[in-house]
């Protein structure tokens, strides 16, 4: 265990980068001629313990993501309530209802990819009682077989079921990972800007609405610059992840 000097120094670190990200992507949203509000920094917690997500909401942020049911269902009861969390990672279908039911501030799921888990995650919000739960639609733009998301020329398909078939859903926006290194090429971002274009004209959403959660770590300035609103940062904020815990 981490003595408190040592603890107080990563926490410190931390608070540091975070601060270095959000000075970043302001600049990268006002090089795309856009306002720095209108880009989400989320700080992906993952591995990472209460303590440390606590001395980042302490110095005054409130988006953070977490990829694993299991994880983030014993964080967020121990955090404020007004963390607005995302889910980004892998959802499966059996796992949704506790996934909600856990964390009662889930702001978002970023990761639906096919019509089943919205179905889930649909009746889930209905069965709990809760108000309608943002989510994005997650799109495999590197082809890659590893990579969860639905193919680019269904987006609009799962995209037009959520916004019609599942009432208790808010149909916000497209997300994709990117490459097997977890960083994008300019088509990656490219082919995700090509299928929003795609949605809104379908569903007749203005594009200034619509949210694009692309660029991670490596290359959310980038993404940023290519139009996204939501980028997930986790390794420089945080450091490199304890996959290995006590």
């Amino acid at each position: 265990m981490a003595t408190p000097a040592v603890a107080e120094g990563v926490s410190s670190v931390a608070s540091t980068a975070l601060r270095a990200v959000l000075r970043r992507a302001h600049q990268a949203a006002e090089i795309s001629g856009r306002r720095p509000e209108a880009v989400r920094v989320v700080a992906v917690s993952k591995t990472k313990p209460v303590s440390l997500i606590r001395q980042l909401y302490d110095a005054g942020h409130r988006f953070f993501g977490e990829n694993y049911v299991q994880e983030i269902s014993e964080k967020a009861p121990q955090l404020p309530s007004d963390i607005q969390w995302h889910f980004i990672g892998h959802l499966q279908s059996n796992k949704a209802k506790s996934l909600l039911a856990s964390v009662p501030n889930l702001y978002m799921v970023e990761s639906v990819d096919n019509q089943k888990i919205a179905n889930y995650l649909d009746k889930a919000v209905a069965g709990l009682g809760r108000k309608p739960l943002k989510v994005l639609v997650q799109v495999n733009t590197s082809g890659e077989e590893s990579k969860s998301g639905i193919n680019p020329s269904n987006c609009v398909e799962l995209a037009k079921h959520v916004r019609h078939a599942c009432p208790n859903l808010i149909f916000s926006g497209l997300m994709t990972i990117g490459m097997r290194d977890y960083t994008s090429k300019p088509e990656n971002f490219q082919s995700l800007s090509k299928c929003r274009d795609e949605v809104c004209d379908a569903l007749g959403v203005p594009i200034e609405k619509f949210e694009l959660s692309m660029g991670m770590s490596g290359d959310f300035e980038q993404a940023i610059e290519m139009e996204s609103t939501n980028v997930r940062v986790g390794s420089t904020i945080f450091g490199p992840r304890d996959y290995v815990l006590p």
